[in-house]
């Protein structure tokens, strides 16, 4: 592109050609450092066996105590973070077990996209709670097998919204225009060439917002791991209103605990869609 101003020569612009995502520093930095977080937060996280107070409740007294407020903020970190491991965990399998699904509703071999479509239609339709209920009944009846609480849970929440992130692939690849598919084809791009290079990178960004809405509602549906003994965020708010009698403070602090973690989560993938963004034309 040029610019002409009166009396002046044309000003020829530099030509800088469009880069994928993942060869741009400015992207490729943060998901290495996501991923590196990721890990440390999986591996140096242990679920407690209690959240037990060292502080007594104030007897008799019903109002509320800043004090025992602040002292509880220890142990809600503890229950956060277990929430977090848990879902980061799920979700890297829903992730990639969303996409597998999606790849086969969308084949046209019907012996294979018929049960798969009666398999997302089906998790999709029953609730998160009763499909945990079912894993820990089905695993403790194979013997050989033994899941602990958390794995449970991460299993529950990865085959859950992997059916959630399967529609929300579908719909992306079903977004990519279908001049791309003929223009691979008279390329004669190879099948994975074709997925990496033209479907994928023009898919991703359409699902982007999608799937971060999933992760933060698999946080917010981390908790239902108490009922299977998951001795997270709501065990932490269960067990001091056990023992203290008292409700507002750690229920109020469970609360705060998933603002700090879903509100940066929400903002984090908002910026990631803005840099993975690729131009239209």
């Amino acid at each position: 592109m040029t610019q002409t101003t009166a009396g002046a020569a044309p000003v020829v612009e530099e030509f800088r050609p469009h880069r994928k995502w993942f060869q741009r520093p400015d992207v490729l930095v943060p998901l290495i450092l996501t991923s590196v977080g990721s890990a440390l937060l999986i591996g140096a996280v242990s679920v407690p066996a209690n959240y037990r107070t060292q502080m007594e409740a104030p007897p008799g007294d019903v109002s509320f105590d800043w004090m025992f407020f602040f002292h509880m903020v220890p142990l809600m970190v503890q229950g956060v973070l277990v929430i977090a491991k848990a879902t980061v965990l799920g979700f890297a399998v829903a992730v990639v077990l969303g996409f597998v699904l999606a790849l086969g509703r969308r084949t046209h071999v019907r012996w294979v996209s018929w049960p798969t479509a009666l398999v997302i239609e089906f998790i999709r339709s029953t609730p998160l709670l009763v499909q945990l209920f079912f894993w820990q009944a089905f695993f403790r009846s194979i013997d050989g097998i033994s899941l602990v609480p958390i794995e449970i849970l991460t299993l529950g929440l990865g085959i859950h919204y992997a059916t959630y992130c399967s529609e929300a692939y579908r719909a992306g690849i079903n977004s990519v225009d279908k001049g791309q598919w003929e223009a691979a084809t008279a390329l004669n791009l190879g099948p994975v060439t074709t997925w990496s290079r033209v479907v994928i990178p023009q898919a991703v960004p359409n699902v982007l917002p999608a799937l971060g809405n999933y992760l933060v509602a698999a946080f917010k549906d981390a908790p239902l791991g108490v009922a299977v003994n998951v001795h997270c965020l709501l065990f932490f708010a269960d067990q001091v209103r056990a023992e203290t009698f008292r409700t507002t403070e750690p229920y109020l602090l469970a609360g705060v605990g998933f603002l700090l973690v879903s509100l940066p989560a929400a903002w984090l993938v908002r910026r990631l869609e803005k840099r993975i963004s690729y131009e239209r034309v």
